[in-house]
C-alpha cells in the first residue's frame, strides 16, 4: 500500500490484532494464534487487504524490539550466560540443519540450496515464545531463562552457519566473513562487559535531565535499545537480540516508569508484529511443492524438539520441563522468513522452496502456542529440580 495510506494499515493491523485476541480467547487459544490467522485472512493469501510493504515491516520491527527490550527488563544477566543455554542452543542448530539436509535430499534439493534449506531449520524465533510465557507469567522461571538464553545464543550460531552457506555461494570472502562473525561475537561479550558503564551512564543522564523532563530515564533507555538493536543488525545479528541484550544490560537501572512504559508501547507495537507474520505468509507463492513443505514442517517441529529436549534433559531439567523448552525453541517465525527471502534474492533457492519455508515458519508459529500452553505447567506451581541450578 502507498505510504500515505500508512495510518489505514495501522488501522488494519490493529483492529485484526483485537479480533484476533477475542476469538483465540473464546476458543481457550493463546492469543497469538487468533493474531497470526487474522493477519493471514488480511494479507495476500486471502483478502489482500495489506501487503508487507516496508511500512508495515518497520512497525513489525518496532513491536519485536520492544517486546524483547521489556523481557530482558526481567531477566537476570548471570542466568542467561549459564554454558547449559549454549548446549541447548548447539542440540538446537545441529539437528534441525542434519535433518532439513537429509530431507532436502530426498525431495531432489542438493548442493547450495539444500543447505539453504537446512540452514532456515536452524532458526529460533524467540519473540513467539516470549508471548506466550509472558501470558502465563512464567518469564522469571528457570525454564524460561533456558529458552531465552539458548535462544539468543542460537541466534549467533545461525549466523555462523548462514555467513558459511552465503561464503560457499560466492557472494563473500571467507576472511570477510571470519571477521564479521567474530565483530558479531566481541558485540555479545561487550554488552556483558559494559553492563556497569552503561548503567551508570543512564542513571548520570536520567539525573542531568530529570530537572527539564520527567521522562529523561525512558528515554535514555529507548536510545541504548534502539542503539544496540541497530548495532545488532550491522553486525549481522537481528534486531531483536540487540534489543533483549539493551534489557538486560538496564535490568539494574530500569525503574518502575520504565518498565511500565516499555510495556505500554510493548502491548501495541507487539500486536502488530504478530498479525504481520500471517500478513507475509504469502501461501500463494507455494505452487506445487506442498509436499515438500508438509515435510519440511515435520522436519523443524522433531528436529527442534528432539535436539532441545534432550539438551535440557542433560542439563538436569525435568522430562516436563525439557518438554517446554524443547516446543519453546521450535517456532521459526520471522527468522526462518527472512533468511527465505536473502536465498531467494541471491538466486540459490526458487520460489517454490521460498514459499515450501515460508509455509514451514508459519506452521512451526502457530503449533507452539497450541503445544507450549499444554506443556507448561499451572502459574504459580512449584519449579522444578532445575531451579536449583
Amino acid at each position: 500500500m502507498a505510504a500515505e495510506y500508512v495510518t489505514l494499515d495501522v488501522t488494519l493491523l490493529l483492529f485484526a490484532a483485537m479480533a484476533g485476541i477475542v476469538l483465540a480467547k473464546r476458543l481457550g487459544q493463546s492469543a497469538i494464534v487468533g493474531e497470526i490467522l487474522l493477519g493471514v485472512l488480511i494479507g495476500p493469501t486471502l483478502l489482500g487487504w495489506v501487503s508487507y510493504d516496508e511500512p508495515v515491516k518497520v512497525l513489525a520491527e518496532l513491536g519485536a524490539i520492544f517486546m524483547l527490550f521489556t523481557v530482558g527488563l526481567e531477566s537476570d544477566m548471570r542466568q542467561l550466560a549459564r554454558p547449559r543455554n549454549a548446549l541447548v542452543a548447539a542440540a538446537g542448530v545441529v539437528l534441525p540443519f542434519a535433518l532439513g539436509w537429509w530431507v532436502s535430499s530426498l525431495f531432489g534439493y542438493g548442493g547450495l540450496e539444500g543447505l539453504f534449506i537446512a540452514t532456515s531449520l536452524t532458526a529460533t524465533s524467540i519473540a513467539i515464545t516470549v508471548r506466550i510465557l509472558q501470558e502465563r507469567g512464567m518469564l522469571s522461571t528457570p525454564v524460561a531463562r533456558t529458552i531465552v538464553g539458548a535462544a539468543v545464543i542460537d541466534d549467533v550460531l545461525g549466523l555462523v552457519v548462514l555467513s558459511v552457506i552465503t561464503g560457499l555461494s560466492g557472494s563473500a570472502g571467507w576472511a570477510a566473513l571470519a571477521g564479521r562473525v567474530g565483530i558479531a561475537l566481541g558485540f555479545v561479550a561487550a554488552c556483558f562487559l559494559l553492563v556497569r558503564p552503561v548503567n551508570a551512564l543512564v542513571r548520570w543522564v536520567e539525573l542531568r535531565v530529570r530537572a527539564s523532563s520527567e521522562h529523561a530515564g525512558l528515554f535514555a533507555a529507548m536510545v541504548v535499545a534502539f542503539g544496540y538493536a541497530g548495532i545488532a543488525q550491522i553486525v549481522g545479528l537481528s534486531a531483536i537480540v540487540g534489543a533483549f541484550l539493551a534489557g538486560v544490560t538496564l535490568e539494574e537501572s530500569g525503574g518502575k516508569a520504565v518498565r511500565e512504559a516499555a510495556h505500554y508501547l510493548e502491548t501495541i507495537f507487539s500486536a502488530i508484529f504478530f498479525v504481520s507474520l500471517g500478513v507475509v505468509a504469502d501461501f500463494t507463492r507455494l505452487g506445487g511443492a506442498w509436499a515438500f513443505a508438509l515435510a519440511l514442517i515435520a522436519a523443524a517441529l522433531v528436529s527442534k524438539f528432539v535436539g532441545c529436549w534432550t539438551a535440557a534433559r542433560a542439563c538436569g531439567h525435568t522430562a516436563k520441563e525439557a518438554a517446554s523448552v524443547g516446543l519453546g525453541m521450535v517456532p521459526r517465525g520471522e527468522v526462518a522468513m527472512i533468511v527465505a527471502l536473502l536465498g531467494l534474492s541471491a538466486g540459490v533457492i526458487g520460489e517454490p522452496v521460498y514459499g515450501a519455508i515460508i509455509v514451514m515458519a508459519f506452521a512451526t508459529t502457530v503449533v507452539t502456542p497450541l503445544l507450549l500452553s499444554r506443556s507448561l505447567p499451572p502459574v504459580g506451581a512449584e519449579e522444578g529440580p532445575a531451579a536449583s541450578h
